[in-house]
């Protein structure tokens, strides 16, 4: 039985203007997140999975970004007609947001206990030592030794895995029902990977919190993830639970995805790839935006996209 809802996204589309036009980087999306799942969104670089997730929360430059239709329901209130102000009340508090690169999210001329301390005073109305004391609580959660001392250091002070623990403290200082996480381990070499997920799947599993999980690493997905989301140009192709899309995925560019992880149980020369690029967004094909690069391309594909 499904768990409660969190997220639900409908018919979202993005756009860019530029000297070329209007460019639609999200083209319809449909998604729904519930509580106390991780919900995973794979795709190649340009497939609009960033764009997606910043759309939620009002991080899109605008303009040149305008978000020309849909809806995003979050706690009873949909995200792209609320206030700004009520969207920074969401922001930190009720969603928090892991981004890519931990020296981007972490102001460098504050120390970190500031900076967890920060959304707990503003989001939850603590005293400056109740902030304190929960901000190194926070740290200890995530797996950061001598944490009392630690909160007086600045971000350069960390090595980059443990900068991203303080991403994540960060992240749950507000205990937010959902945590956007955008490319967490992309920075990070594989043993520290393997840690910030499982911190990831431990925080869904004990605190109840959806995550959304964005990467191109279906690794990472097959790990972690109970459903998986598939996005190429700009829409989602396919969505289901991640034993299924990845043992019997059904839309070709799932299976080309699936096709060029190693085996390495099979000695082969050469790796599998899905050839040609993914399309420019002023150049879409009609039908399947798939079509150019897909082996199993007929007739239909080319005018008629699939559900």
């Amino acid at each position: 039985m499904m768990s409660e809802l969190v997220l639900s996204i409908r018919d979202l589309r993005v756009t860019f203007d530029t000297p070329l036009g209007p460019l639609e980087a999200v083209r319809g999306v449909d998604l729904d997140v519930h509580a106390g799942e991780m919900m995973g969104v794979v795709g190649e670089s340009g497939s609009g999975k960033s764009v997606t997730m910043m759309s939620l929360l009002g991080l899109l430059p605008m303009p040149p970004a305008e978000i020309r239709a849909g809806r995003v329901m979050f706690d009873g209130q949909d995200l792209l007609k609320v206030s700004a102000e009520d969207l920074r009340k969401v922001r930190g508090g009720k969603i928090g947001f892991i981004f890519q690169d931990p020296m981007t999210s972490l102001n460098p001329v504050f120390t970190v206990g500031y900076q967890i301390a920060e959304p707990l005073r503003k989001h939850m109305g603590m005293s400056k030592k109740e902030a304190a004391a929960r901000s190194q609580e926070l740290l200890e959660l995530v797996g950061i030794p001598d944490a009392e001392r630690r909160l007086d250091d600045y971000p350069h002070q960390f090595s980059g895995g443990m900068r991203q623990r303080v991403v994540i403290a960060l992240a749950l200082a507000a205990e937010p029902q959902l945590i956007v996480a955008d490319e967490p381990t992309t920075a990070l070499d594989v043993s520290i990977q393997a840690q910030i997920i499982s911190l990831l799947k431990k925080v869904c599993k004990d605190r109840g919190a959806a995550v959304m999980l964005i990467t191109h690493d279906m690794g990472v997905i097959a790990e972690t993830c109970d459903r998986v989301a598939v996005m190429y140009a700009g829409r989602i192709v396919e969505v289901g639970p991640v034993h299924q899309v990845i043992h019997h995925p059904e839309h070709p560019y799932t299976v080309g995805l699936m096709a060029s992880i190693p085996d390495m149980e099979v000695d082969r020369e050469r790796l599998n790839q899905i050839d040609g690029a993914m399309p420019r967004l002023n150049a879409i094909p009609k039908g399947c935006a798939f079509n150019p690069r897909c082996p199993q391309v007929f007739d239909r594909c080319r005018h008629e996209r699939p559900e």
